[in-house]
């Protein structure tokens, strides 16, 4: 599992048994950077491309990667036509899978996808409706063996809430805080949830949000000191064996 750092967005690549998958790329101004980090994987092929929810620090720039490499299917939330945002690079988007033939599929909570020996949940969004658009992200609860991976996209409060009451949610091996370590995410409910071992925050360097937020980094410390950022590691990779998890940093600083 290889959180790439993308600056202030969210870009996480799985791989397993030969099946590829990403979550997530960026904006369109990184999608040379992924797409040079992918090819230097020896990636031609992506099995699962999916879309967390449409803004542009997610999936900006989503129409290159589709143009440049094979894919196997796409996956995005339902979300409502009055909130699907009027943007070229979701424009971009619809017409490169247009041009491509590929059937675009909705994210539906309790769908399973298969990723060779690991397989994901998908555990949001359900039939709610939201005001705010981080909350229709498609979140996953990937299991390896004993190991297992919660990925929010930028799942808010609400959407927590929601998955909360699903009981689809475990305690995790990993989790990708929401929302970019940002105050309205992780919440203590949730956290209480999944308890963490280990904790994962994309964000900028020096961003203009604020991200993480102070009040979240001390929630997750309440569960672990292993919290890795790829504005202070860069690209940081993780690998499962079923049993055991290691990391590797592009830099040390933790």
């Amino acid at each position: 599992m290889h959180f790439i750092d993308v600056g202030q967005g969210d870009c996480t690549f799985i791989a397993a048994n030969g099946v590829t998958m990403l979550v997530d790329c960026g904006e369109y101004t990184v999608s040379s950077d992924v797409i040079s980090y992918l090819k230097s994987l020896g990636i031609g092929k992506l099995d699962y491309l999916i879309g967390t929810h449409p803004h542009s620090d997610h999936m900006g720039g989503m129409a290159r990667i589709i143009d440049t490499f094979d894919i196997g299917e796409v996956i995005i939330p339902s979300i409502p036509s009055e909130q699907l945002p009027t943007a070229v690079f979701f424009d971009k988007f619809l017409e490169s899978c247009e041009a491509k033939n590929l059937n675009i599929r909705i994210a539906n909570s309790g769908d399973i996808l298969e990723i060779g020996k690991a397989s994901a949940e998908i555990v949001s969004p359900d039939d709610t409706v939201f005001e705010d658009m981080n909350n229709y992200s498609v979140s996953l609860l990937i299991k390896h063996g004993d190991n297992s991976f919660l990925l929010t996209g930028d799942c808010e409060a609400e959407a927590e809430y929601a998955m909360l009451t699903s009981d689809r949610l475990q305690k995790v091996t990993l989790y990708k805080a929401g929302h970019h370590g940002s105050s309205n995410s992780s919440t203590v409910q949730l956290l209480d949830m999944i308890r963490p071992q280990t904790a994962v925050i994309s964000c900028g360097a020096d961003n203009p949000y604020g991200h993480p937020s102070e009040i979240t980094l001390q929630r997750l410390h309440e569960y672990t000191d292993k919290i890795y950022r790829t504005d202070i590691c860069g690209n940081i990779v993780f690998e499962s064996d079923g049993d055991k998890l290691s990391v590797h940093t592009e830099r040390n600083e933790k």
